[in-house]
């Protein structure tokens, strides 16, 4: 029987180790639901930035500190047109926060379609009337949009002008049309399950206010209403994150020496809005499942005023002043303010805000049958503090966008393809 007794102490001795490895193994505190720290870092990508250490060298030496990512997809097509991808990552965690700001109107814009096609109800479209109502003393109505060519609010136009210049208040009244809990459920069930909007932009609202929904009406072109959405209170529970960040922040106009908490902001990684851009500019690359559920005619939509400039605008009007080509355009042209070519267009998505500058794009050059993805995200805050209006958006983050895209833009014009891209159907018609 001592064969036996040696194979249970044997036995016992794995078991024992296997269980002190277990307890060993480091464990986020509050982050159960966010995914392991993943680094992805290709020598390519990095290689490829070196080869401009005039516009690199410093973002490299530091790239922890500027918190910088980038993913860099090149596409080749196949002798049918169909894509092929390729994609390349410096420095990308998704672990690592950032605060996406204006990024996150582009998944409500998007659900907001799916929204439509979900109601089923044929009489409530992209141009119908949208009333929106108040639920409570803390919310605003809206029964009119002196933006729009016959002043009528519209799910359309409040897509239109998100993509166009990043409009706060278009955003916000989707956001409160889908709501918090259709908005965050419908997006992990596509697998963008380490992405979070759960509030407002640019109003400070509590927690409990903003799972809070405005009673929304559809209303004809008579005022007959078309479908009503009731005032909702979401009971969507939060993900458990740790998302602290700097030395500290302005709060009543005094200092708060200790970090800024963002675990109750809106989160989204570069690598789910990469896969937004790729899901909306490809939808027939991705698995269905991936797919935001939206119809053929809406990804044109979306298309056009992605990739349109706001001198391109007849509604709203936008003074070009304010709103230059490039306003929501970082990558490839930063902070430039003259007008930009026609055959070069660029559409994505971009947010800054507490120091971050990001842009997530497909970039198109009709002349040179260039294309290619790039998202990146960099921070712009050197004292740490927030809130202190003090980011250097024009000396590091616009400067580097600029540079990137550049850099990836003259790559790409000489990298040999097989097969030249037809890019035909992304080629819109604009408004002027």
């Amino acid at each position: 029987m001592n064969w036996l007794k040696n194979f249970i102490i044997y036995t016992g001795h794995i078991l024992l180790f296997g269980l002190l490895l277990s307890c060993s193994s480091s464990r986020p505190s509050r982050s159960d639901n966010i995914a392991q720290p993943m680094l992805k870092s290709d020598p390519f990508l990095e290689n490829l930035l070196k080869q401009s250490p005039q516009y690199f060298d410093h973002i490299l030496k530091y790239k922890d500190s500027f918190r910088v990512q980038i993913i860099y997809t090149q596409i080749n097509r196949t002798k049918g047109n169909k894509p092929v991808f390729k994609t390349y990552y410096f420095n990308v965690n998704t672990r690592q926060y950032f605060y996406p700001a204006s990024t996150v109107k582009m998944p409500v814009a998007l659900l907001s379609l799916q929204w439509l096609k979900e109601l089923r109800n044929d009489q409530v479209d992209l141009s119908t009337t949208m009333i929106t109502e108040k639920g409570n003393s803390i919310q605003t109505e809206v029964f009119n949009d002196p933006t729009s060519s016959d002043g009528r609010p519209t799910i359309g136009h409040y897509i239109k002008k998100i993509f166009l210049v990043s409009d706060n208040d278009a955003f916000n009244r989707l956001y409160e049309l889908l709501g918090p809990e259709y908005i965050n459920q419908r997006l992990r069930k596509m697998g963008f399950r380490q992405t979070e909007i759960i509030h407002r932009l640019s109003i400070p609202l509590s927690e409990q206010q903003n799972r809070a929904s405005n009673p929304v009406r559809f209303l004809d072109t008579s005022m007959k209403p078309l479908y009503s959405k009731a005032y909702h209170l979401s009971t969507l529970p939060l993900l458990k994150r740790n998302d602290f960040l700097g030395k500290g922040y302005i709060s009543e106009g005094k200092l708060v020496s200790q970090q800024f908490n963002f675990s109750q902001k809106n989160r989204v990684t570069l690598e789910d809005l990469n896969g937004m851009i790729r899901s909306i500019i490809f939808p027939s690359s991705v698995r269905t499942s991936k797919r935001f559920d939206i119809a053929e005619e809406d990804y044109r939509f979306v298309w056009k005023y992605m990739s349109q400039y706001p001198s391109e605008t007849s509604w709203p009007p936008y003074d070009t002043t304010e709103f230059w080509d490039a306003y929501c355009k970082f990558l490839y042209w930063g902070s430039e303010k003259e007008t930009l070519p026609k055959h070069l267009r660029i559409f994505n998505k971009v947010g800054d805000a507490y120091g971050f500058l990001t842009d997530a794009a497909y970039i198109v050059d009709f002349e040179k049958n260039i294309e290619f993805m790039l998202a990146a995200t960099i921070y712009c805050n050197r004292d740490g503090i927030f809130n202190d209006d003090k980011y250097e958006y024009e000396e590091i983050g616009f400067p580097f966008m600029k540079n990137l895209g550049r850099v990836i833009y003259q790559y790409e014009s000489k990298r040999e393809k097989k097969k030249k891209p037809d890019l035909s159907e992304f080629k819109m018609n604009y408004d002027k």
